[in-house]
């Protein structure tokens, strides 16, 4: 046993030193995530700020003009204003603007209607669902706030309805608050089966990993001792990715260190696992990176939860996203930084992502014969 242990002891110490030799593997760890990071954060938002739409103003009179003025002042819209409707098709058309609102020149009309329903059209730009039906519903929301507001100001009665909107955990709605942490759990998921899967497999190129196989130490001990040096990356890593949220981004952490240590070790243990894994199948790098990003980074990035909601995925895709350990990853990283220790969910996902990590060193040790083939 104390053999063992001095082998894997020794082990430990080559990989040290054959990292701070090689300069990719601290690429990988730490300046890898840090660009991932600042894409995620500056090049990566779902908030709908100064959408460029047209708008054709027919009508000239004080109501129409008005109606104008409220969209001008709205913080979505970057409004560009003529008055006829060729100009701005063309734009539309080009991909220029995203959508096209139309007064008539009988707009003002509306008022003399028993339901007082204003004439607008409103054109979207159809390629993009989702902002499409943004400008749909802000547009309609926008008529109804200004109509409310017009009832005043000419001292019709109105119902008073008095909402107090409170928004929990991101209080400014900026989705940056989600998709950062989010982003950190995509990261580590492809650091840290690249830095398992990428240096066996360079080990095999070299021909060192024969040399290795000429000594008493075993492949469980070789698997050993690489999991604990570049889990020890990994979670610097790891901390790295939460200091620049924290401080860079300003996504507030309202969890414990505790919590984050915890199930960030459990999560690089899936990550790192799942590069042994490759590594035992592809023995050449470029082969190892591909199968990487392929069965690792992909489905993390697009079944976790993390841009795409799985609610709306068909049923047999959300079953499979189940075995996603970047799933309970990113739910747990976004309950940490927003919410706080929420034990109950951070439990269950830690016992999941557990269990996914003693069917993948089964797998391995169960593969671990010393051969050349």
């Amino acid at each position: 046993m104390l053999q063992k242990f001095n082998r894997i002891k020794s082990l430990i110490t080559k990989e040290f030193y054959q990292i701070i030799r090689d300069p990719s593997s601290i690429l990988i760890a730490f300046i890898f995530p840090m660009i991932l990071l600042f894409i995620y954060g500056v090049g990566v938002s779902l908030d709908m700020d100064n959408l460029k739409i047209g708008l054709v103003l027919e009508d000239t009179n004080p109501d129409a003009q008005s109606f104008s003025l409220s969209l001008k002042n709205s913080k979505f819209f970057s409004v560009e204003v003529a008055r006829n409707k060729q100009k701005l098709q063309k734009k539309l058309i080009a991909g220029n603007i995203r959508g096209l609102v139309i007064l008539p020149f009988y707009f003002s009309e509306f008022k003399s209607r028993p339901d007082k329903q204003g004439p607008i059209y409103v054109i979207s730009d159809g390629s993009e669902p989702n902002t499409a039906n943004f400008v749909q519903n802000y547009l309609q929301g926008a008529w109804l706030n200004w109509m409310t507001q017009e009832n005043i100001s000419n001292g019709e009665k109105t119902i008073k309805i008095n909402v107090q909107p409170r928004f929990w955990f991101n209080e400014e709605l900026d989705s940056r608050h989600f998709l950062i942490p989010g982003s950190i759990a995509i990261i580590m998921t492809l650091i840290g089966t690249l830095l398992t899967a990428l240096v066996i497999a360079r080990e095999w190129e070299r021909g060192t990993m024969e040399a290795l196989m000429a000594t008493p130490v075993t492949m469980r001990e070789i698997y050993i001792a690489k999991m604990i040096s570049y889990f020890c990356l990994g979670i610097g890593s790891m901390l790295i990715c939460t200091f620049f949220a924290v401080f860079f981004y300003g996504v507030p952490f309202r969890g414990s260190i505790f919590a984050l240590t915890i199930i960030s070790s459990t999560f690089l243990l899936t990550a790192l696992g799942t590069g042994l894994l490759i590594s035992s199948a592809a023995r050449n790098q470029f082969l190892a990176s591909q199968i990487s990003i392929i069965t690792a980074f992909l489905p993390a990035f697009m079944l976790s939860g993390f841009v795409f909601e799985i609610s709306s995925m068909p049923l047999f895709i959300q079953i499979l996203s189940y075995l996603i350990p970047a799933r309970y990853m990113v739910s747990s990283l976004q309950t940490l930084f927003l919410v706080g220790d929420v034990w109950r969910l951070l439990i269950f996902n830690i016992s999941i992502m557990l269990i996914v990590v003693l069917i993948l060193f089964s797998i391995i040790f169960s593969k671990s014969i010393k051969r050349l083939d």
